[in-house]
């Protein structure tokens, strides 16, 4: 009679173990020192490269437009892995300084965004990137750059999507 139970138990560990398996986030799935060609056979083609002033580079899986995490990894001059994130965070978002960053500087950190607005009286081009907040709260964070592709300001919001009382404004 106990044979039926433990043949029970070993399967369901190994239904919570695939379970767990599963959600594995992308970027756990890369490891520092592997090569391009490994990152792609787990994670698959990246949608977004950007060469590096070390002469390395960025790739990005993205999933905007209606996802909020991007992926990306940096690799050496030689093709090695030297750093995975998900960049689309608060503490990623506070690395952008003002008045120094351009729109190249936000691009090759953050992808592309899923929006980008033209405000004409503040004379301002808008990038936006929804990310989830303490991964609780779906946000918005804002690129404010002026003419010269400067970055001169940022800001966070709720993102209105997600929001049942901003719903039919926007």
């Amino acid at each position: 009679m106990r044979k039926p139970i433990a043949f029970s138990l070993a399967h369901g560990a190994c239904a919570v173990a695939l379970v767990l398996c599963a959600c594995a986030q992308p970027q756990q799935r890369v490891q520092i020192g592997m090569d391009q060609q490994a990152i792609v056979a787990k994670l698959g083609p990246p949608k977004e490269t950007y060469d590096l002033p070390n002469g390395g580079k960025r790739l990005m899986w993205p999933t905007q437009p209606m996802g909020s995490t991007t992926v990306a990894v940096d690799l050496d001059a030689s093709g090695k892995t030297t750093s995975v994130r998900q960049v689309l965070q608060d503490t990623e978002f506070y690395r952008a300084e003002v008045n120094k960053w351009t729109r190249d500087d936000v691009l090759v950190a953050f992808g592309r965004p899923f929006e980008t607005v033209y405000f004409k009286m503040m004379d301002r081009e808008v990038w936006s990137y929804r990310y989830m907040e303490s991964n609780i709260y779906h946000m918005l964070f804002n690129f404010y750059f002026d003419q010269q592709g400067v970055l001169r300001n940022t800001q966070k919001q709720p993102d209105p999507q997600f929001d049942p009382s901003q719903r039919n404004m926007f």
